[in-house]
């Protein structure tokens, strides 16, 4: 009798779990959340050993890309982005772009040119095999407690840009933010890209609101729309820009954030509204459309 009830209970687990992921909103998300996890850790078991045929290269992105890219269609996310012609340029360059949650992975590999690697922070080094598939890909790791490793790290990775025609992508808040407004950011990516003499291309993500929030434990369908600004020219500025140079193109980019959350809460499906237009760092030295990112924050 014990046995025929406990095969019983055995038998409704799958259907009081598939209960609960249809009907209750927070067994949804953490289902959701587990699923991204897992998938991004078995992706990076299982390609490592693939990439480590090639050992440290930029072009083991490409492989972290593709297994990336399924996701948004498991979860029904829909990606649309505008500007990706800003970034047909062959030379080298920085991309700044505004940080929400783990969720950025999925827009990132939407617009990640060729020979294209994150700057992260160093503890992802130590995630077991995402760690080495990270480290495979050529990811640049970085100190961000202790000051003067990372100012190296900044100054070796300028050196290696223009040696190597590398493109480097950098989170200057430095962590997650899902507020409505950007955190002030840090200047590490602004000192990279003046050290390097390279222009800058900001990306503003847009809000993920209407479809995830872990502060309220929601994770549903939607649409994230990325929108990729003309480049910033770095050429003749110099360190003592970067301040004024970062302030400016956070107001920037702040801007451009508000005006798509407002798109968005008022229609999904509005045509792409017109991009801000801010002044350059310094008289003349802009592009005329400014929004950037820093490098010392770095990636969660």
């Amino acid at each position: 009798m014990e046995v025929v009830l406990l095969h019983g209970l055995l038998l409704l687990l799958p259907l009081a779990a598939l209960l609960l992921y249809w009907y209750n909103a927070t067994f949804h998300y953490f289902c959701k959340v587990a699923f991204f996890n897992c998938w991004i850790v078995t992706m990076a078991t299982l390609l490592s050993p693939f990439a480590a045929l090639r050992g440290r290269s930029v072009e083991n992105m490409k492989l972290l890309r593709a297994a990336i890219l399924p996701l948004k269609h498991f979860y029904g996310i829909k990606m649309q982005v505008w500007g990706s012609e800003h970034l047909n340029i062959k030379e080298p360059y920085v991309i700044v772009c505004n940080h929400q949650a783990s969720l950025d992975l999925m827009g990132m590999v939407e617009v990640i040119p060729d020979r294209c690697v994150p700057i992260a922070k160093k503890e992802i080094m130590y995630m077991g095999t995402v760690g080495w598939a990270c480290w495979l890909s050529g990811i640049i790791f970085i100190d961000r407690h202790k000051r003067e490793d990372a100012i190296n790290v900044i100054s070796q990775t300028a050196r290696i840009m223009r040696r190597e025609n590398l493109r480097v992508l950098i989170f200057p808040e430095g962590t997650r933010n899902q507020d409505k407004s950007m955190l002030p950011f840090k200047r590490g990516a602004f000192h990279l890209a003046v050290q390097a003499q390279v222009p800058i291309f900001p990306i503003v993500i847009s809000p993920y609101w209407d479809f995830f929030s872990s502060k309220d434990k929601k994770f549903t369908s939607g649409t994230c729309t990325i929108r990729i600004l003309p480049k910033v020219e770095t050429q003749g500025l110099s360190p003592k820009d970067v301040p004024e140079l970062t302030e400016t193109v956070r107001q920037a980019m702040a801007d451009a954030l508000a005006e798509m959350s407002a798109n968005h809460c008022g229609d999904q499906h509005a045509e792409q509204p017109p991009i801000p237009r801010c002044a350059g760092a310094g008289a003349g030295r802009g592009t005329g459309r400014v929004c950037e990112e820093d490098t010392m924050g770095t990636s969660n």
